[in-house]
């Protein structure tokens, strides 16, 4: 069981690990002084976190590979929702509307972390082939349970480190110092991920046509 978990662990920590648009959402919040606004984003990122796993566990990945219409539709979705946040960071940075570009209260933020990371079909295929490899072959149901809980705890610690390390005094003087640029670049980045998610959402549906 502990080898089960400590393989789940390692996997998603990797995934963590990997810049995204989660990321960037809580960072940027966090850096321009929104730090409990940023936590709360962690947190509906966290509770997507725990969904897509419990999901993975009910064989949401193998629905997703069965019906590619479903998951381009998720792509489609996820790639036009990234598009319209990159395009609020975007302004985040402009002197126009700087601070009603990205949400203040804390259920906006939630919402902001909890579409941010819904809208990727890729992670409920990444925790299909996580659960799928890392499994048991009849895992019990305290192996699943637990399963879920590491995912949730990682994503809990590693969102909330960064929220807390983005609002330090020193790292939001320099956010304040290059503002136009830090948010441009965000809203680059982010609107990089959209675009992927609509492209390989076409490329997709291009080869089903074709086949």
């Amino acid at each position: 069981m502990l080898s089960t978990l400590l393989s789940i662990a390692v996997l998603h920590w990797i995934i963590l690990l990997t810049p995204g648009a989660n990321v960037l959402v809580v960072t940027s919040l966090a850096a321009s002084g929104r730090r409990k606004a940023a936590f709360f984003a962690g947190l509906g990122i966290t509770a997507v976190a725990g969904i897509w796993a419990t999901l993975a566990i009910l064989g949401v990945g193998a629905v997703f590979a069965a019906q590619p219409l479903l998951r381009q539709s998720v792509q489609i979705a996820g790639g036009i929702y990234l598009l319209y946040i990159a395009a609020k960071l975007w302004r985040s940075g402009s002197p126009v509307a700087p601070k009603d570009a990205m949400p203040t209260s804390s259920l906006g933020a939630f919402r902001l972390g909890f579409f941010t990371n819904i809208l990727n079909p890729k992670s409920a295929l990444f925790f299909g082939s996580v659960f799928a490899t890392s499994m048991q072959e009849h895992p019990s149901k305290v192996l699943l349970t637990l399963a879920v809980a590491v995912v949730l705890f990682n994503a809990a610690v590693w969102h909330t480190f960064l929220a807390a390390v983005f609002s330090h005094p020193r790292i939001k003087a320099a956010y304040v110092r290059s503002q136009a640029l830090i948010g441009r670049i965000a809203g680059s980045l982010v609107g990089v991920f959209g675009a992927r998610l609509l492209l390989t959402a076409a490329q997709e549906a291009r080869a089903h046509s074709a086949a």
